[in-house]
């Protein structure tokens, strides 16, 4: 009997990063959920992972690029795009001509836009089904995946996906490792050219740093500090029931039997 030589082919899977931005000090760093999006790519068994950044070429001497490397790759992809640029139709190229069968990215941008429609845009353009809030990989069968997505409550929802696809992550994903500081200076960056395609929309913005506006106090009106108090400690109530007063425990415990009488809760 002739041992078995054939080989399961790998996954391919391509992460989309980006340089993000600190939310107290406004530093560049490595975005969130992109990180975590490469920490979950790197879970993933008999995977070849690959990063691809879409920005200016000056961007490869960033220090938060350099970041992700440090998390144990050898080399970025960077694809060329000045910053007016629209980058849909030079990544949706780049990804059909390399055809990863999973893309990974996180929902939203740190900086710039970020309105978190870039990867349903490029789903829609590349014809890839897409899954949002994706927790967990767990398994990829004859070109099917498991995927295990985050939902509110910390509810969890399984779903298979055919293969190639789009996944996003958030908070939900597993945390980000450490960065080392020796592969991430040893790591090296792939120029990519892609056609550049003007936003013209983006030309005509006014862009400025947002403030955090304050929470707007509810208002109690109350005669005394008392009213007050149990005005901010109140719970809400319901709409229907009735309220006894001035009555005895011999009487407010009839009235109560009559009204589950009344309900049919005692049959």
């Amino acid at each position: 009997m002739q041992p078995d030589t054939t080989m399961t082919p790998a996954l391919e899977v391509t992460v989309l990063v980006s340089i993000g931005r600190h939310p107290v000090t406004g530093r560049a760093r490595r975005a969130d959920q992109d990180a975590r999006g490469v920490e979950l790519a790197r879970s993933l068994a008999d995977a070849e992972v690959s990063l691809l950044h879409v920005g200016e070429l000056a961007e490869a001497s960033e220090p938060a690029l350099r970041g992700y490397l440090g998390m144990g790759f050898s080399e970025l992809s960077l694809l060329e795009q000045p910053e007016d640029a629209d980058v849909l139709p030079a990544l949706a190229e780049t990804l059909d001509a390399a055809m990863p069968q999973l893309v990974i990215t996180g929902e939203r941008a740190e900086r710039g836009e970020g309105s978190g429609l870039l990867p349903y845009l490029l789903a829609e353009r590349l014809g890839w089904p897409l899954v949002s809030g994706l927790a967990a990989v767990e398994s990829v069968e004859n070109g099917v995946a498991t995927l295990l997505q985050a939902l509110s409550r910390g509810q969890r929802r399984r779903l298979k996906v055919r293969l190639p696809a789009i996944v996003t992550v958030d908070g939900a994903a597993p945390a980000p490792r450490q960065s080392a500081y020796g592969p991430a200076r040893r790591g090296t960056f792939e120029t990519i050219a892609g056609p550049v395609s003007r936003d013209e929309a983006w030309a005509e913005w006014q862009v400025q740093p947002a403030r955090k506006r304050p929470k707007r106090l509810k208002i109690v009106k109350a005669a005394s500090a008392r009213d007050r108090f149990k005005a901010a400690a109140a719970k809400a109530e319901g709409g229907g029931g009735q309220v006894l007063t001035d009555v005895t425990p011999e009487q407010g415990a009839e009235a109560i039997l009559k009204l589950l009488r009344e309900e049919e809760v005692l049959r």
